[in-house]
């Protein structure tokens, strides 16, 4: 009777234990910051109901057809990294991945696993080895295994159980542990992307700042990200009415395609202006205005380069015309200062005929000029003509 309770006092106690472990191993999911950190918490959290002087942690790759090791402690092996072609290979925690089964095998047992199968043992050969499955909904992730080169009776059948148990909890915090790693792993890219990113990002809330990226800050002309914080957009526009302005072309846009552009004139720090593109992305179909995400984007230079590249085409224009007018002009300029000259030659200096020839010839001179300056033309300038006309300017052009 004595030998029952005492029993039955012990398996109380590896009970507790083992309850304990996992309670562990719960608060280090929260605790460690990465992987790695995890992996060694769980190795210092099972050595309190196994001897783990020989430990690893085995993910496998189905795919792949191979297992990698990123926790790896032996007292006679290096970390093998990983074990390729795992089907061919004669490896016991091929076997525990396969039949989704913990095993406990002793040193007789692993050599003739191997002599059955015709395959090379992988590592140092132990006295008992002991690796139970991990599992997330009946499938094998990998293997959880411990092991001792020189004595056969480290682990009993009972140790497998424990092994066994606590393996489960250990698979579902391995699965939560990389689902956070990934999470976080995937902001800290997306913070990245923001923090890089050559356009000004903004959150808004009811068209005040919430947040803003470094580039909003270098854009506007402020010093620090507090610049922003808690202030009503219209700090970034030139005046009250184009800050109306804007909230009813952005409101009357997204309400229902909860995505917009605009062109406006911003307003920096110093109060100077410059173009921007405006892309507005809503969150909230309710309320539109509620939750925003907006880009800037300074245009200025896009601009500069638009309207230098009219300005080039219409001097382009005025080039072309002004070749066609010079070409078409000159034969008939020759030929009346031509006529001119032979008439002149036939008539006295003093005479009216002489004196109407020779202003005819000076104006032809004059067209002459004109041709000759709209020949040189090398840029594109108007001026106000009568009538609030513009025309070209010749002689300031060329």
């Amino acid at each position: 009777m004595k030998q029952k309770n005492r029993t039955e006092e012990t398996a109380i106690k590896e009970t507790q234990k083992t309850i304990g472990v996992m309670l562990e191993l719960a608060d280090a999911v929260n605790r460690t910051t990465n992987l790695n950190q995890f992996y060694h918490a769980i190795h210092i959290s099972l050595g309190k109901i196994l001897n783990v002087d020989n430990f690893f942690i085995a993910l496998y790759h189905l795919e792949e057809d191979r297992v990698t090791f990123p926790y790896y402690v032996d007292q006679k092996d290096t970390n093998p990294t990983e074990i390729k072609h795992l089907s061919q290979a004669a490896s016991l925690t091929a076997k525990v991945i396969h039949t989704g089964k913990p095993l406990i095998a002793y040193r007789e047992d692993i050599e003739r696993y191997a002599t059955s199968t015709g395959k090379s043992i992988v590592g140092t050969l132990s006295e008992v080895w002991l690796g139970a499955p991990l599992k997330i909904k009946n499938k094998v992730t990998g293997v959880i295994a411990v092991q001792s080169y020189t004595y056969r009776n480290m682990y009993q059948e009972n140790d497998l159980k424990i092994l066994n148990i606590v393996s489960q909890y250990i698979a579902l915090a391995i699965e939560r542990k990389e689902s956070d790693d990934a999470y976080k792993k995937q902001r800290e890219i997306l913070e990245k992307i923001l923090q890089t990113s050559p356009i000004g990002i903004a959150l808004l809330e009811n068209r005040i700042f919430k947040w803003v990226n470094p580039e909003m800050i270098t854009l506007f002309g402020y010093e620090k990200k507090e610049d922003f914080q808690e202030m009503s957009v219209e700090m970034i526009y030139k005046s009250h009415e184009d800050f109306l302005m804007a909230g009813e072309t952005i409101y009357s846009n997204i309400s229902y395609s909860r995505r917009t552009e605009i062109e406006v004139l911003l307003m920096k720090r110093d109060g100077s202006t410059f173009p921007a593109i405006i892309n507005i992305s809503s969150a909230d179909t309710e309320k539109p205005m509620a939750w925003i995400i907006a880009t800037f984007t300074d245009i200025s230079e896009r601009k500069s380069a638009y309207e230098e590249k009219i300005k080039n085409e219409k001097l382009q224009g005025v080039l072309e015309m002004a070749g066609a007018v010079c070409h078409e002009l000159n034969q008939p300029l020759q030929a009346l200062v031509g006529y001119s000259e032979l008439l002149m030659m036939d008539q006295e200096p003093d005479t009216n005929i002489y004196k109407d020839l020779e202003a005819i010839k000076k104006n032809v001179d004059r067209i002459a000029r004109i041709t000759h300056r709209l020949s040189s033309i090398t840029s594109y300038k108007t001026l106000v003509y009568p009538g609030n006309k513009k025309i070209v300017d010749i002689w300031g052009s060329s």
